[in-house]
């Protein structure tokens, strides 16, 4: 992509700490939102999880080769174009910033027809606009039971709104009638997005 084109600082200067990407794109939406970088209604900010919190994600930057990292959840930000591809930004992914939805699909996604299904993914979509007004994290569960961190948390302050100091389970459930945003199965969430699924049903629920 070129440099003109870029809607995100390059992938070395987005701001970014481990284990906290649900901040890490809270803060690429910001980007987008302040710098007026692209239409904020094309960009949609997707949790990948399920009930059990057990996700496969192949090309991630922590897996090891062809073995795919199982992330209790997994947050990326999605752009979804007029009249071109749909682009998936993901600061953890070893494939391209920005990355092709169909290319993601293929390498990082995959199929959940050939995995457990105590591993199959779920997806809530959520818009950018939405997730900026409402997301809050006090960053409460990356603290071990002695209050110390499991990760080293971000240098700026936790994200919150007016009403709330967090509620990022809200964000991570895929019960449909919890949260902002659709919940999608994976194949559902493919055919919304690139048509290219054998599946030809829509969002399990909106809210």
């Amino acid at each position: 992509m070129e440099r003109e084109d870029r809607i995100t600082p390059s992938r070395e200067d987005c701001v970014y700490t481990s284990c906290y990407c649900e901040e890490n794109v809270w803060k690429l939406c910001e980007f987008v939102r302040s710098e007026r970088t692209a239409p904020l209604e094309e960009l949609f900010v997707v949790f990948i999880s399920n009930e059990n919190r057990k996700v496969p994600l192949w090309k991630q930057r922590s897996g090891h080769g062809e073995q795919p990292v199982i992330w209790d959840y997994h947050v990326v930000m999605l752009q979804v174009r007029p009249h071109s591809s749909s682009l998936v930004y993901d600061l953890d992914t070893e494939l391209s910033f920005p990355c092709s939805l169909k290319l993601y699909s293929a390498q990082a996604l995959r199929s959940d027809r050939t995995i457990q299904p105590a591993y199959h993914r779920m997806l809530r979509v959520i818009p950018a606009d939405s997730f900026l007004l409402n997301f809050a994290s006090d960053r409460s569960h990356m603290k071990k039971s002695d209050g110390s961190w499991g990760m080293p948390p971000p240098l700026y302050p936790p994200i919150h709104t007016t009403e709330c100091q967090m509620n990022l389970e809200d964000f991570i459930s895929m019960k449909p009638a919890v949260g902002w945003g659709e919940v999608f199965t994976l194949d559902h969430f493919l055919l919304r997005y690139t048509g290219d699924s054998s599946s030809s049903s829509s969002a399990l629920a909106s809210s």
